[in-house]
Parts: structure tokens; C-alpha cells; sequence
């Protein structure tokens, strides 16, 4: 399958970024992908300071199998956890903008209140920046000289709380079979994944094995009841990836596949179930 490339030094660094910010949080907002929620979970989330509040958001939920996802809503919050699914191409619930509001801490006795002090954090291409700019305008400029804040963040300020970003800082999973299915979802390069031709065969084994196939058969106007290969074949030749000969560009093919995959253009799909195994432990 190829060579995954790691950068452990920028995950190190962005680890250690924050640590030395918890203490001085109100609440850390976790966002991961309604396809896959497990896979896009943050196990570096774990070591936060008990006493900080951490939420969840399900981002891209339009994407997903709807009824996976309040599956999912439901196991999270049995965890303890406030959790909330949502389409960011449509904004922030309600809902959640009142809970963080509600969060915001009196800095006196005489009742008055300070911004509620909120980070973004997860695993890449989540859908963290995303909802940044839905919290605080995309236009939002950055806020300085924040007492008792660490320096060197930026932090932007919304309506009673303001939010600092983590670009990059979370993707702890050693485990190149993760990264593998990220690329599925659009949550890692899969130009570093290797062939494009292997990596679109095994996704696509994974969906038939799972009975995930429709939604890309509708899409496509193809039959997925034969080989990975076969199938990637068809794909080619659907999408006109024709090379001399007659012959499919079957590398062109899987990374057409892949992407088209990641970004929705073929059909809602969920890759975990909340009782299932990690679902990157089937794969070779």
C-alpha cells in the first residue's frame, strides 16, 4: 500500500500547544466527522484537565447515514458527553451556541462576566476552521493582549466567548490503516497513502463487504457486484479516464473514486457503527 509519512515533530509541538493552553480553557470543542467518529476521535483529548468541559460536534452529518449518526449521538452522551451533529455548510446550532454562552464564568462577586474561553480541536479536514468562522464571522480579527492567556495563539472573539484555533494539532493514530480510511473521508492526504489503484480497490472491498455499495452504484450508474477491480475499471470508464489503447488509467480512476468518495458525491455513507470494531482493524 505504500509508505505513510509521519511528522511526529509538528504533532509533538502542536500536543505540548494544548497542554500549556487547559488550564486556562472553559471548554474544549471537540469536532469529528459524522462518517466516522471513532476513526476522527482525538485520544490526546483524554489527558484534558477533568475539570474542563469537553463537547463534541459531528460535523458534515449531511453526508452520513442519519440514523448512524443519532446512533452515535446517543452512545457519546451516555459517555457523559454533550453532543451535537450538524450540516456547518448550514451554521451552528442553536443549541450549542446557548450552551457555550451559558458557560461564561463570573469573575467577581459584584457579577461580572468574562468571555467564555473556547478551543477548537481535531483531527485534520474535520471541519474545525469551518466552524471557527460560523462561531465568530469570517471576518473576525484576531484578539490581543488577552489577560492570563498564553501567548502566541490567536484568539478571535464571538458573542460572550472567544475561540482559539488548533490547525494540525491533533492526529495521534500511529496505525497506517487509519490514515488509509481518513483518505476516504478527505482527512488525510492520500497522495502519501501510495497507489491510488490499491487504496480505492480496498475501499472498495470494504464497501461491499459492509453492504455500502448503492449509494455509489445510483452515483455512478455502475454494477458494484463484481471485483474491487473490476469495478474500478468501470468506474474509469464511466468518468472517461481512457487511455490509449482502450485501456482505463485505473491510478487516474482511484483517485478520482476517492475524492469523489470523501466529498459526498457518492451517496451518505457511515463507516462505524457505535457496538462495531474499529472498522481499520479488518484491513491488511
Amino acid at each position: 500500500m505504500g509508505r505513510t509519512v509521519w511528522y511526529p515533530g509538528h504533532m509533538a509541538k502542536g500536543r505540548r500547544r494544548l497542554e500549556a493552553l487547559s488550564g486556562q480553557l472553559d471548554l474544549l470543542l471537540e469536532v469529528r466527522d459524522a462518517r466516522a467518529p471513532r476513526l476522527t476521535s482525538s485520544p490526546a483529548l483524554l489527558d484534558a484537565p477533568e475539570k474542563l468541559s469537553v463537547w463534541i460536534l459531528l460535523s458534515k452529518a449531511d453526508l452520513a447515514d442519519s440514523s448512524i449518526t443519532s446512533d452515535w449521538t446517543e452512545y457519546l452522551r451516555r459517555s457523559g458527553r454533550r453532543v451535537w451533529a450538524a450540516d456547518l455548510s448550514n451554521g451552528v446550532p442553536q443549541t450549542l451556541r446557548r450552551a457555550i454562552e451559558e458557560l461564561r464564568p463570573s469573575t467577581s462577586s459584584n457579577r461580572v462576566y468574562r468571555d467564555v474561553r473556547v478551543a477548537v480541536a481535531g483531527t485534520p479536514n474535520v471541519g474545525k476552521s469551518t466552524l471557527l468562522n460560523r462561531l465568530v464571522g469570517r471576518r473576525a480579527a484576531a484578539v490581543g493582549g488577552v489577560p492570563g492567556v498564553t501567548k502566541g495563539v490567536s484568539w478571535f472573539k464571538g458573542h460572550g466567548y472567544i475561540v482559539v484555533d488548533t490547525p494540525g494539532i491533533l492526529d495521534p493514530h500511529s496505525d497506517a490503516r487509519v490514515h488509509r480510511m481518513l483518505a476516504w473521508i478527505s482527512s488525510s492526504k492520500g497522495q502519501v497513502i501510495g497507489s491510488w489503484t490499491n487504496h480505492a480497490c480496498e475501499c472498495i472491498g470494504f464497501l461491499q463487504r459492509h453492504n455500502m455499495t448503492s449509494g455509489v452504484a445510483s452515483a455512478l450508474e455502475i454494477d458494484m457486484s463484481g471485483s474491487p477491480a473490476d469495478i474500478l475499471e468501470a468506474v474509469g470508464r464511466r468518468l472517461g479516464r481512457v487511455i490509449r489503447g482502450g485501456r482505463v488509467d485505473l491510478e487516474a480512476s482511484g483517485k478520482v473514486f476517492i475524492e469523489s468518495l470523501g466529498s459526498g458525491k457518492l451517496g451518505r455513507l457511515s463507516f462505524e457503527r457505535p457496538e462495531s470494531p474499529p472498522p481499520w482493524s479488518e484491513l491488511q
